[in-house]
């Protein structure tokens, strides 16, 4: 009886140049879930002296005042609902003083699922991504008086 190797010469060479064909065509490319750009951001907000928490939605672009913090997201992601939820927003948060004058605090990432990765150093309040949305109650910041 005589044994056929797994893997012959010619399956070895063949492979790799099969592999090689399909994916100069397109047909052979990883698959990745495409994030989902949604225009609201959810956000969760602690008083630290009240101990009150606080919800609040925010369109992507506008500027919320939470306590004495500017809070601007950018973007907000999360994907399919036919792939592992990973909700993301890039945000800006300043700090305004007494005077009026702001200092960005925080430029960055921030993950749902992991609020403490990447949170904002405020002595005062805490900030955290909740979830990103369509659609919200709030009416965007052209339709308001």
């Amino acid at each position: 009886m005589r044994r056929i190797p797994l893997f012959s010469s010619v399956i070895r060479t063949a492979l790799p140049l099969a592999a090689a064909a399909l994916f100069g065509l397109g047909l052979c490319t990883p698959v990745a879930a495409q994030p989902v750009a949604n225009p609201v951001a959810s956000f969760a907000g602690l008083d630290k002296i009240t101990g009150r928490i606080t919800r609040f939605d925010v369109y992507i672009d506008e500027t919320v005042l939470f306590g004495a913090l500017e809070v601007t997201p950018r973007a907000c992601y999360n994907r399919p609902a036919t792939e592992t939820q990973r909700v993301s927003a890039f945000l800006e948060v300043d700090q305004r003083s007494l005077n009026g004058a702001s200092k960005r605090i925080f430029t960055g990432w921030m993950f749902a699922d992991s609020p403490a990765l990447h949170a904002i150093d405020h002595a005062i309040y805490d900030v955290w991504l909740i979830e990103c949305k369509t659609s919200t109650d709030v009416p965007p910041p052209d339709k308001r008086d």
